[in-house]
Formats: structure tokens, sequence, C-alpha cells
């Protein structure tokens, strides 16, 4: 009996150990998923495809699911922002640092042509808002990473509202 009591205990303690090892490998891999990028595209990419979802993210306020669009993106957007992001937003604020808004550009028939991302890092470009921009296709495929001429001269003429034309809500 008391072979029987202390392989029990033996077992129980090894169950213990075990599942406290398995609890604190996933809050090291959750910490690890949940940390911001560099300014990198190819960081950044991955963050917001594997380590943190964008999709699971709240539509950025004012918008819905493929609502109407203008060029250089698509005839249809859907526009996601991280929690920073709408921390500020519902502050009211420039965007934070940290503040990701992802773009999903739609052609007419509503497939996926690419994703635009702007990600706010601090001391990254400040005469554009530290704004890191970002265009990857649908596969994952980054077309253009960084401080995109493109996109800074496009996103100056509405510096006023921290290099934003998604309407911010009232």
């Amino acid at each position: 009996m008391k072979k029987v009591c202390v392989v029990l205990l033996s077992l129980v303690l090894v169950f213990t150990a075990v599942n406290i090892l398995m609890a604190q490998e996933k809050a090291k891999t959750s910490k690890q998923a949940m940390a911001m990028p560099a300014a990198d595209g190819e960081q950044l990419s991955r963050y917001i495809m594997k380590g943190n979802h964008y999709t699971k993210w709240k539509l950025f306020p004012g918008t819905k699911k493929l609502y109407n669009g203008t060029e250089p993106h698509g005839v249809l957007l859907t526009t996601y922002a991280n929690n920073v992001a709408m921390d500020s937003i519902r502050k009211k604020t420039s965007f934070a640092e940290g503040s990701i808004i992802v773009k999903e550009n739609y052609m007419p028939d509503k497939k996926l042509a690419a994703l635009t991302v702007m990600y706010k890092v601090k001391g990254f470009n400040p005469e554009a808002g530290d704004w890191f921009w970002l265009k990857a296709m649908p596969d994952g495929m980054i077309e253009g990473s960084g401080r995109m001429a493109m996109c800074i001269q496009c996103h100056t003429e509405a510096k006023a509202t921290d290099f934003m034309f998604t309407k911010m809500p009232k």
C-alpha cells in the first residue's frame, strides 16, 4: 500500500511539474508573439499575419467591411486598427507609438489585391509622422516597406490628421 501511495504521489508531482513548465512556455511564447516588431517589413508582416493576426482587430471606427475606396489603394477597402491605434482614436489624440493600421485593398470583384500598412515607430521618420509603411501581397510577399516615397508623398496631404485619410469619428 505504501508503494502505491509513493508511486501515485510521484506521478502527481511529475504531472504538476510538467503542467508548470508548459504554462511557463506558453506565457513565454505569448510574450514573444505580443512584442512589437522593429521597423522592418519582414518583422511587421510576420507580426500582423501570425503573431497578432490583424483580422482579429477591430475595424477602423466609422468604416465597415468592403467600403468604397480610392486609388492607389483599391476600389473596395477594409481597414483594421490595433488596440494602441484604437486607444488613440478613442482619446482623440495623434496616433501613439505602436499604432498599426492595416488596410485590405480589394479589386472590383472583391478579390484581395494587397495589404497596405501604417505602423507608428517613434523616431523612425519624424518628417512623415514616424510612420513606417508596408505594402504586401495576399501571399505575404512584400512589395515595399519603410520610408515609401509614394505613400509619404500622398499622405503628407493629411499631415494635419497625423497622415491619416480615413475619417476619424467625432
